[in-house]
């Protein structure tokens, strides 16, 4: 009897320049967003208030970008991750058109690298991956790259190709959305009166809150992005017999829990970087701190770009720990995350 399940793709079955369509499209609604803002303190005054975001140029609030990004990720992982080890990183991700209410989001992905592991038992895929709306308008891209298992470990090894990668994204190459205006922004509403001219260059900002993170609540999250990959569910999927907390978890809570110190970081628009330092478990308390990497000017009225490292750790590590001498993670710490956000002037 043929098996009609799909048991995901591992290593040697990805080649260089394939491009994979991924299934199901989804549309998304205000049930999306009233999930996301229950499950992080998520409170950035242009996806809460129609009338904030309409006196910024918006038609309405668009829906936080990290949901638009959980939703394209979470197309990819039957495709892309159900047999990982692990997410390691991202790059060059640019969001490209703000997504609203009513959307329909698919998602494609293309293999730009490959490399086997010296145990011969996994290997690195890298994949660009692009999120489509309806209208058939790229709403976001972003390179992430990938540990992936071999089904069989006798299968010869690919030719490794690594692919070059930008460190940042050029402020140049930053799109702002259609019609965004800050030159009148409300900043009595936003819930802070900082401006871009506030922030200094390598300033660090402790985000104070503390969140501490709960099984069902991130089994929830996964599920709310479609995300199927076995060791976010399965106990027996990993050798500790822990659920991993999924990354984009941990992503959205630290972004949430910088509200306080950013409140006028708004709109993502640029993914620099990222790496899920440790992995991070039920019973966690997370913290966050962000610092100032670079400020630059965009073309649009009142607006400019802050570039932010947004680091999440445990509660029991030093605040502002990073790295140790080696430049090796320090095991408290989660999440690695540089990105650009629009801010006012």
């Amino acid at each position: 009897m043929a098996a009609k399940t799909n048991a995901g793709w591992f290593f040697e079955d990805y080649a260089i320049g394939q491009v994979i369509r991924h299934g199901v499209p989804r549309t998304l609604s205000g049930g999306e967003r009233a999930m996301y803002h229950a499950l992080y303190p998520a409170r950035h005054a242009i996806y809460s208030s129609d009338e904030f975001a309409r006196d910024c140029g918006l038609h309405e609030a668009p829906l936080d970008d990290l949901i638009g990004f959980h939703t394209v990720f979470g197309k990819t992982v039957p495709d892309i991750s159900l047999n990982a080890v692990a997410n390691l990183g991202y790059a060059e991700g640019r969001f490209l058109k703000p997504v609203h209410l009513g959307d329909t989001l698919t998602s494609r992905s293309e293999v730009i690298g490959l490399k086997q592991n010296s145990s011969g038992k996994t290997g690195v895929v890298w994949v660009r991956t692009t999120g489509e709306n309806q209208l058939g308008e790229d709403v976001l891209s972003y390179v992430r790259w990938v540990m992936v298992r071999k089904r069989d470990v006798s299968a010869e090894a690919p030719e490794t190709v690594v692919p070059e990668l930008a460190s940042v994204v050029a402020a140049g190459d930053l799109v702002v959305p259609e019609g965004l205006d800050f030159s009148g922004y409300n900043f009595e509403q936003s819930g802070e009166t900082h401006r871009l001219g506030d922030y200094a260059v390598g300033e660090r900002i402790d985000h104070v809150d503390g969140i501490t993170i709960e099984e069902a609540e991130h089994m929830l999250a996964a599920r709310l992005w479609q995300n199927t990959a076995k060791v976010h569910f399965d106990a027996t999927a990993r050798e500790d017999g822990k659920r991993l907390i999924y990354g984009g978890h941990v992503i959205s809570m630290a972004r949430a829990l910088s509200f306080n110190g950013l409140a006028n970081a708004q709109m993502i628009v640029g993914l620099n970087g990222g790496a899920h330092a440790n992995p991070c478990f039920s019973g966690d308390t997370v913290r966050a701190w962000s610092e100032v990497l670079e400020v630059a000017e965009t073309e649009a009225p009142g607006m400019g770009a802050i570039r932010l490292r947004l680091v999440a750790q445990r509660a029991e590590a030093e605040m502002f720990s990073l790295k140790d001498d080696g430049g090796k993670y320090l095991p408290d710490v989660l999440l690695d995350l540089d990105y650009w956000a629009l801010m006012p002037l």
